[in-house]
């Protein structure tokens, strides 16, 4: 189910607020681009600033506009068991297809640590799990020892690897299993990802580029390389582009550019800098978005 071009939702705001009838547009424009599927309250979608209400209202109205056409991934984490818990349970019960786990942040937990973490979640919810690795954010690296025994519970299917460590997904296959899957954290390294045996990509940039994206890795899907590489060679500026100032800052500008969406965010995020906003124009205008 959780395989290609998996955009990770911006959140619109307008004035402060939840952007309702932009989000659902964009819902809908992610289904007509041929995204793969979608993740809803994820790190893109300025997460770590949305309360508890805001951040179910947004899985809520992700998987009632996604309406079965494609699945949603609700992101869960926390670094609070408990509050995880209440995020995992709550995208059950309106509907999520999965749920997305980020390693605890700021705690530092150990291994053991980690394991009991993720065991607690995985008990108390009903809906398959993708782990989260992500150090450079949470600090924490979740070992690809510690992921083989945690992929042991009945529900933890696979993993979102930010690490940025294309060796890892190797690592992982032989501590995970071939079946584990396995997407990429970051676009710039999904395309080599996918040649160790991942199956696709949780992508920032897929807000801008859904089709393109989407074309990227069903290219890999189907083993063709060469075309896969095609279309990284458009993107590849814009996946750079992307991350030259906090995800996802660049990205709500791009989308201003195409009408989707303003690009507020919420403090302490600020909005792009003239810098930024002249490389994202260029990488787009490369990959003949603009």
């Amino acid at each position: 189910m959780f395989k290609g071009s998996i955009p990770a939702l911006i959140t619109p705001f307008t004035d402060g607020k939840i952007d309702e009838k932009a989000l659902r547009a964009l819902v809908d424009w992610h289904v007509a681009e041929g995204s793969h599927g979608l993740v809803a309250a994820g790190t893109t979608a300025e997460s770590p600033t949305l309360s508890h209400e805001e951040h179910e209202q947004v899985v809520e109205i992700v998987v009632e506009q996604a309406a079965g056409r494609i699945p949603v991934i609700a992101g869960a984490g926390s670094n609070n068991t408990v509050e995880a818990i209440r995020f995992a349970r709550h995208a059950g019960e309106v509907g999520a297809d999965g749920l997305l786990i980020v390693t605890p942040y700021y705690n530092k937990p150990n291994q053991a640590g980690m394991v009991a973490h993720f065991r607690a979640i995985h008990d108390a919810s009903s809906l398959p799990i993708l782990l989260y690795n992500i150090p450079s954010r949470s600090v924490v690296d979740l070992t690809p020892a510690t992921m083989g025994e945690i992929a042991e519970l009945e529900r933890v299917i696979g993993v979102k690897d930010a690490t940025g460590d294309v060796g890892r997904i190797s690592d992982q296959r032989l501590a995970c299993g071939t079946d584990f899957v396995q997407l990429s954290g970051n676009d710039e390294t999904a395309l080599a990802v996918n040649a160790h045996g991942g199956s696709g990509c949780i992508t920032t940039v897929g807000n801008i580029a859904p089709r393109l994206c989407a074309e990227l890795h069903q290219a890999c899907l189907d083993g063709d390389y060469a075309k896969a590489l095609t279309v990284q060679d458009k993107l590849f500026p814009l996946f750079r582009a992307a991350f030259v100032e906090p995800n996802p800052v660049p990205t709500k500008y791009a989308m201003s550019l195409l009408d989707l969406c303003s690009e507020e965010v919420r403090l302490p995020l600020v909005t792009a800098s003239e810098d930024t906003k002249s490389r994202i124009r260029n990488a787009m205008e490369h990959a003949g978005l603009l």
